[in-house]
């Protein structure tokens, strides 16, 4: 199907992700001021219980107070910590509210594991508009933003048929130069350009990193690439998928401070392995292995990191083991797994087979993702007590 206007391909999408699980209700032209006033109604919403909000409103001073946290972390890469946190600290200074008046309360603003559940809100923007930072430039318009519980997270810059997709990532990224995707929308996790015949995806970078090497296609479980806009929307930006996009396949890399997205057979292959694991019986006696192949700079230790993780966060696992053959590599793996790690989570090596078990007892420690190497378990003493049958069964839920 051809688009002569850009406008008729952006109702088509809209249509298309209405069908693909996002709201009804179309937000049009929106002001950032706009924004911040329905992603206030939004928290008030998911937080109006009495340990919360007990009923009372945010002021503005107190949605200020989150605003000031988006401002001071300022990077796409420290706003994933923040959105991923599931919840944000304000000090309440509504006098309605007596019984937190002056306190501080804690409310939820995400969780990557509830999706659709009564409590998350997937709203489509049109054609948001983004207030010029200098005098010297024009206000301008974007096409479409997707919002997630209120928050402005995958922005889409579209383009009619015939247009080459390489203009809206260029038009995203001159937007960012002029400094629009500020403020709430510094927010934004995803851009997605599209035109009809062909989309990329890519994680928002940063002003100063934008590199076309990290512009993805969306493939089938095949590496078939899905081209037409139709489609994209439906694999990739259909909910539940664009919730676990936000929530679970990007990463925030701290050793190059830039937020990083899976390409697609990362996506396959990660999850594959957690859904597998989910539904393993680990006592019947029948454990087989798996085989996940990968080339040289594809990805294998994010891929293999966000396996443990989404083990280890759907509670089918306490503790998750990366085993590798040598030191060096569990030394390198150590590093990058640390540098993608959340906050609430905990990546630690082990120098020998005794620490690896007295780890593996411990329940000092949830979600602790382990690497070690066979090098290291091999380092031994004689008269060490080695992981038996017994301590298996003692170990609660954990997966060997």
């Amino acid at each position: 199907m051809q688009f002569l206007k850009e406008s008729d391909f952006a109702k088509a999408v809209i249509k298309k992700l209405i069908d693909c699980g996002w709201e009804e209700d179309v937000l049009y032209y929106p002001t950032e001021e706009e924004l911040i006033k329905n992603w206030a109604d939004i928290l008030f919403k998911n937080n109006r219980q009495i340990d919360k909000l007990n009923d009372c409103p945010l002021t503005k001073t107190e949605i200020d107070q989150i605003l000031e946290q988006i401002i001071s972390l300022q990077s796409p890469m420290k706003l994933n910590g923040f959105i991923n946190g599931k919840s944000v600290a304000i000090k309440r200074d509504n006098a309605d509210d007596k019984l937190h008046y002056g306190k501080e309360v804690s409310l939820k603003i995400y969780d990557r594991q509830e999706i659709a559940l009564g409590e998350s809100r997937y709203q489509i923007i049109s054609q948001p508009k983004f207030k010029a930072k200098s005098s010297i430039l024009n206000d301008r318009r974007g096409d479409l933003m997707l919002l997630i519980n209120g928050m402005p997270v995958i922005h889409l810059e579209l383009k009619r048929s015939g247009i080459e997709v390489s203009q809206a990532y260029n038009q995203i990224e001159k937007y960012y130069h002029e400094g629009i995707f500020k403020g709430i929308f510094s927010l934004i996790q995803i851009f997605v350009a599209m035109q009809p015949e062909e989309s990329v995806y890519f994680a928002n970078p940063d002003e100063s990193k934008f590199n076309q090497d990290f512009y993805f296609h969306w493939e089938d479980f095949n590496n078939e690439t899905i081209n037409y806009w139709s489609d994209v929307i439906a694999n990739l930006l259909n909910i539940p998928m664009a919730h676990q996009l936000i929530g679970f396949y990007t990463v925030a890399d701290n050793s190059d401070g830039i937020l990083k997205v899976m390409r697609s057979y990362q996506y396959y292959a990660a999850n594959g392995i957690a859904d597998k694991v989910s539904k393993n019986n680990w006592f019947d006696g029948k454990q087989l292995g798996g085989h996940i192949w990968h080339t040289t700079g594809s990805g294998k230790t994010m891929t293999s990191f966000k396996s443990a993780q989404l083990i280890a966060s759907s509670n089918d696992a306490d503790k998750v083991i990366f085993l590798v053959d040598r030191k060096e590599l569990a030394i390198q793996s150590l590093n990058e797994y640390q540098s993608f790690k959340n906050d609430n989570e905990s990546v630690q090596a082990t120098e020998n087979t005794n620490i690896l078990i007295s780890k593996l007892k411990s329940n000092d420690y949830d979600n602790m993702l382990i690497v070690t190497s066979i090098q290291k378990l091999s380092n031994i003493s004689e008269d060490s007590e080695l992981l038996k049958q017994d301590d298996i069964k003692n170990i609660s839920k954990k997966r060997l």
